[in-house]
């Protein structure tokens, strides 16, 4: 660090301690250096690019799988909005995870007929979806997702969160809603170009 980037460091710390740290002090100072960080530079085909500590906390696996998920869905045509509600998805039956159980072995959950839930894969799809196979392939069962999601009349007006409900019929239409905030930001993250 240069002396003259060391003293004014020196100088803003000083400021700061004279002339105590009031809210709005407090911003003028965070602002500058939330703008000055550099965006993320990831690219959805190259997971070695995923950083470490992830997007809004999805890392590893779970942002392959939402980066397969955005591919699927541009690859049928979707758009954005489309990429989010299938991250969404995702994220709210398994946690952007590819597990071989569901909510019958975690919790009892029966279907409303009174039988076993057979809930596996990234959407937590039952047999009536497809083969172990086919819901066990993430491509696979993000095309399943975006199958159903195109047959729902008016898809992209309606909520997000009741969008993904008509077609994954959850016990709360809801429940998506949370993870709509993280599923803009990864899909944002992943939609960018790839850095050479």
């Amino acid at each position: 660090m240069t002396k003259r980037r060391r003293r004014a460091r020196r100088d803003l710390l000083i400021g700061l301690l004279i002339g105590g740290l009031t809210f709005g002090g407090l911003l003028a100072v965070l602002i500058p250096v939330a703008a000055s960080r550099a965006p993320l530079e990831l690219c959805a085909t190259e997971p070695s690019t995923f950083p470490d500590v992830g997007v809004e906390g999805w890392h590893g696996e779970q942002l392959e799988n939402a980066a397969l998920i955005v591919s699927v869905a541009q690859e049928r045509g979707f758009g954005r909005n489309g990429q989010i509600i299938g991250v969404m998805a995702a994220m709210g039956e398994s946690s952007l995870r590819n597990i071989d159980y569901g909510d019958w072995e975690t919790s009892g959950v029966t279907n409303p007929d009174g039988t076993r839930t057979s809930s596996i894969g990234l959407f937590q799809q039952q047999d009536w979806w497809g083969s172990v196979e086919q819901r066990m392939d993430p491509a696979t069962a993000a095309g399943l997702f975006y199958a159903r999601l195109v047959r729902v009349s008016g898809w992209a007006e309606m909520e997000p969160t009741l969008a993904i409900h008509r077609v994954q019929i959850n016990a709360d239409p809801d429940h998506y809603a949370r993870f709509e905030q993280d599923a803009t930001a990864v899909v944002d993250a992943l939609s960018g170009p790839c850095p050479a």
